[in-house]
C-alpha cells in the first residue's frame, strides 16, 4: 500500500489548524487538516485546487 506524502501549508500557524496537501496521482489532489489527517481527506482534480487557490489570492485569504 503506496504511503501519502502530505505537504503542510506554508501558511500554517501553530497548533493544530494547518491544512496539508498531497498530489497522490496526476489526477488526484488531497487535502487535509492536521487535526484530523486520516480521516477528513477531500479529494479533488488539480485543476480545481488551482482554480482554488486562485480565488483565495484574489480574496487575500491565502
Amino acid at each position: 500500500m503506496p504511503t501519502t506524502t502530505w505537504q503542510k501549508s506554508s501558511y500554517c500557524a501553530q497548533g493544530e489548524a494547518c491544512v496539508h496537501v498531497a498530489a497522490t496521482t496526476a489526477e488526484t489532489v488531497h487535502l487535509t487538516e492536521s487535526g484530523d489527517p486520516a480521516h477528513s481527506i477531500l479529494s479533488t482534480t488539480p485543476a480545481t485546487f488551482g482554480a482554488l487557490l486562485q480565488a483565495l489570492k484574489r480574496n487575500n485569504r491565502c
